[in-house]
């Protein structure tokens, strides 16, 4: 059989599958109902088989449609991310890319990566959204950001996510602090010390509070705050002991104004990764920022990496 597949029929015949209606799938791809229905009607007549049962206003995909459907789906996202690919191609460097970010990422790591990302790019528009990683991913849903790059949910699968590294929250402590003289005595004197965290209604502050829990929670009520950097400004002066990776706490640990202090078993990890829409495959210019946030991360202190 010497069949040259038209586009135009077989992007009929999945929309007729998926709607479940001839009209629907005329909306759909912006053409007639009468022009879908000789598109299937040719498409059926070349390849010599039924591919839809038509009963009444139903519409049911027989078995040799059900073969000829994966095929078909198949063919059409390859070619519709190659012209993305071909556009991004022709474009380079004129695209924009809207990231979403936690603040803590925000200050902390992005401005080094775009600083890469201008250097590749000079003409690519970089827009940057931060907030909280679920708020964020709800933006990445209705389209409004390209990438999304924070910690993974819990429950979240795996579908529009790439893996990139882990972390383990710490305590951070004024020097003057006796956890900061004798470590040994955090389990037995933790619930007589104030606790910094940070911002109610984040996948962090929901570890911290579980982990708290486990410990018994008989402690004094934590101070939360929104910002990494007042936990920090915080735990200097003595107020409490902040709760932070510590990558956060880097410049600090390294002028001596706080010192880390190991959490003990059990204790409180982290996934962080990149989402993208699951949709699509992420465009040129997105897979290069995508690879230097791999390597920023995996030259964070206190990080393993997924690579």
């Amino acid at each position: 059989m010497d069949w040259v597949p038209d586009l135009r029929q077989l992007r009929a015949f999945v929309a007729v599958v998926e709607e479940g209606s001839f009209t629907l799938a005329a909306r759909r791809i912006f053409v007639t109902q009468s022009a879908v229905s000789h598109s299937l009607r040719t498409l059926e007549e070349q390849l010599n088989c039924r591919l839809l049962d038509r009963t009444g206003k139903r519409v049911a995909v027989t078995a040799e449609g059900e073969l000829l459907l994966r095929r078909c789906k198949r063919v059409i996202f390859e070619l519709e991310q190659a012209s993305r690919d071909l556009d991004g191609l022709r474009r380079w460097g004129q695209t924009r890319i809207r990231i979403g970010a936690p603040h803590s990422l925000c200050h902390f790591l992005i401005p080094a990566v775009l600083r890469e990302f201008r250097d590749c790019f000079p003409r690519c528009e970089p827009v940057i959204e931060a907030g909280d990683t679920t708020a964020l991913l709800d933006r990445l849903a209705s389209a409004d950001l390209d990438l999304v790059v924070g910690l993974k949910p819990r429950g979240k699968g795996d579908e529009g996510y790439r893996p990139m590294f882990h972390d383990r929250l710490a305590f951070v402590v004024s020097p003057f602090h006796p956890w900061a003289v004798d470590s040994s005595s955090v389990l037995t004197t933790i619930n007589d010390h104030q606790f910094i965290i940070y911002a109610k209604a984040t996948e962090t502050h929901r570890l911290i509070e579980e982990w708290l829990e486990q410990k018994g929670g008989r402690g004094k009520k934590p101070l939360v705050l929104g910002d990494m950097q007042a936990i920090k400004e915080m735990a200097k002066l003595g107020i409490g002991v902040g709760v932070v990776a510590p990558w956060v706490a880097a410049r600090e640990v390294g002028d001596g104004s706080l010192k880390v202090v190991d959490i003990n078993e059990p204790g409180i990890e982290r996934e962080w990764g990149v989402f993208h829409s699951p949709k699509r495959e992420p465009s040129l210019v997105e897979e290069a920022f995508i690879g230097l946030c791999e390597m920023a991360f995996a030259a964070m202190p206190g990080t393993v990496t997924d690579a």
